[in-house]
């Protein structure tokens, strides 16, 4: 009766708390309101990682997933509207309920440790841009112009990173080869009484031919299948998704950048940033600088390219354009889009 009583107990405080977090919901937050809850999320989600990270057999990490995930959905509903400098913006939080489906419906733990981290990297994105408009905000006041400067100073914030000098292989492989055929070949010593310097030339001319020939042999023999190899046709490439959209195997780059200027004629920049974001990893997956694949965010993409410091500093600029429009807290216009376009442009030409 006890234990019937302690869990009836349980379960009518977390009605009441989320009772309380719905009524608060229904108001427009202000921007820290939403910061918060986001902060709050990711403490939820992290304690769940944690379960999974560290599993016991005395505790089932389901039974603390299954209450956080219901706090989470709680702390930030699919659509909500927040304040910001003296405007009310449409949020769009529609991303998490799926991810936090596909969680609930994976298998082992493994699975559910790789999405459940996705999440948790997602909304740590999500916050540290959150803390950043926080301090254009507080810093801007009322002055429209200054808050709109720095923010975009927030978002051209440069990347300073050394990359290791580039060794010449050729340079190496002739030194080498070098160094021995000069080994090879004997060196003329002083000529005594009854000695031949012509025999010395010859012997230099032999191992210099013998060399030479080999060299032939293995041009001769090696060449063609080298060749032939460089020669095959490229697989056929198949259909992809890229940031949960699907590209078809014979959609390129500049088809996604096409319809990417078809929807911000239409007026729908958000979306027209999307488009050609995602145009942009198109590119990079063709050139083989990155490598595309369905679970990858873009903050996973974008530390794959860590180690080329022009086109990281270039792409996290990108980047956190996308996640601003996107992610829907701050409202994209017509000069985000053209600054996003022409450093789309410039990121293609590093």
């Amino acid at each position: 009766m006890t234990g019937h009583s302690a869990k009836t107990s349980t379960l009518l405080l977390l009605s009441i708390a989320l009772l309380l977090i719905s009524a608060v919901a229904l108001r427009a937050a202000t921007l820290s309101d939403y910061a918060s809850r986001v902060s709050r999320a990711i403490t939820l989600i992290d304690d769940v990682q944690r379960a999974y990270e560290h599993e016991s057999g005395r505790s089932s990490p389901e039974q603390l997933a299954g209450v956080n995930l219901i706090l989470v959905r709680q702390q930030l509903p699919e659509k909500e509207t927040v304040k910001l400098a003296g405007q009310t913006i449409s949020v769009d939080n529609s991303w998490l309920s799926p991810a936090l489906s596909e969680f609930e419906k994976s298998n082992g733990p493994t699975e559910r440790r790789d999405v459940i981290a996705r999440i948790a990297e997602r909304l740590r994105a999500i916050h540290e841009h959150l803390q950043e408009l926080e301090k254009v905000t507080n810093t801007a006041g009322t002055d429209k112009d200054g808050e709109k400067g720095k923010l975009a100073e927030i978002l051209r914030r440069p990347e300073y990173l050394q990359t290791a000098p580039e060794s010449s292989a050729l340079e190496s492989l002739i030194d080498r080869f070098l160094r021995w055929l000069n080994k090879l070949i004997p060196h003329p010593k002083p000529i005594r009484p009854g000695g031949s310097a012509w025999l010395s030339s010859l012997v230099q001319i032999v191992i210099i031919a013998v060399c030479l020939g080999a060299i032939a042999i293995l041009i001769w023999r090696f060449g063609p299948r080298l060749l032939s190899g460089r020669r095959k046709k490229k697989t056929k490439r198949e259909a992809r998704i890229v940031l949960g959209e699907r590209l078809e195997a014979d959609q390129t780059a500049a088809d996604l950048l096409a319809q990417a200027e078809i929807l911000a004629r239409e007026g729908n920049l958000r979306a027209a940033i999307r488009k050609a974001y995602i145009a942009l990893l198109c590119e990079l997956g063709d050139r083989k600088i990155i490598s595309l694949a369905q679970h990858k965010t873009n903050r996973d993409y974008l530390n794959s390219v860590r180690d080329k410091a022009s086109l990281y500093a270039s792409m996290r600029k990108l980047t956190s354009s996308f996640e601003l429009h996107w992610y829907g807290f701050v409202p994209a216009n017509e000069n985000d889009w053209n600054e996003f376009r022409a450093a789309y442009k410039s990121t293609l030409r590093t």
